[in-house]
């Protein structure tokens, strides 16, 4: 590590596997336990094979977070299928940028905080289920919307928004928390979307097509 970066944060760090997946990862072990006692061997591989994949669709590996002035990173780990202004949006009356983040269920779902601030406001929204790739789905699919503060100034939105196959959001923090940059927040189970809505005089440090990573990959930076 540099004078630019932070280590993660030590409390989270010793099973790398999200607490949100706890109960499946146990559950799919217990029905391989249990066909192994049967005998029946060729249930007993798949079911070994599901349980690996559901501990890697829930692996929660360490990150080391920017520690530059000013910037904000990426809440999710996938690829940025949108970067734009949006003027106004059901999260802001004024002008901000809009950067989504696409996850497949290849990706980490873990979700990190972008900037080191406040927790204002958390809103939840029901709402359909459509593929989180398609524009339509960041306001007509569930969603949380986690409104924040940066340097007591600077309001910011991040929204994890359901899809297709990704049906429970998970939000671990509060109104009125105080957050770290690369924190961990929560997660999307088997992927989806994020959306963050950043103010105007941000210096965007991303492009349309960019893979990023959970608390390590910059979207932009305040000048």
């Amino acid at each position: 590590m540099d004078k630019f970066t932070r280590s993660d944060l030590p409390n989270r760090t010793a099973f790398p596997i999200a607490s949100g997946g706890y109960a499946l990862i146990i559950g799919a072990a217990f029905v391989t336990a249990v066909l192994a006692l049967l005998g029946l061997t060729t249930l007993t591989l798949i079911a070994l094979a599901i349980t690996f994949c559901i501990c890697g669709f829930f692996r929660d590996p360490d990150r080391i977070i920017p520690d530059e002035e000013g910037v904000v990173v990426s809440p999710a780990d996938g690829k940025v299928i949108l970067t734009d202004i949006v003027d106004n949006s059901p999260f802001f009356s004024e002008q901000t940028i809009k950067i989504s983040i696409f996850m497949s269920v290849f990706n980490v779902h873990v979700n990190r905080v972008p900037y080191d601030g406040r927790v204002k406001e958390i809103d939840y929204y029901p709402g359909k289920f459509f593929s989180a790739n398609l524009d339509k789905a960041s306001l007509q699919n569930e969603h949380h919307a986690v409104f924040g503060e940066m340097d007591n100034t600077r309001p910011l939105c991040v929204v994890q928004v359901a899809g297709l196959i990704a049906r429970r959001i998970i939000c671990n923090i509060q109104p009125g928390d105080h957050v770290l940059r690369g924190q961990r927040f929560g997660l999307i189970c088997f992927g989806s979307r994020l959306d963050v809505y950043l103010p105007t005089d941000i210096k965007l440090r991303v492009a349309l097509g960019d893979k990023v990573k959970a608390g390590t990959s910059i979207l932009g930076q305040f000048v």
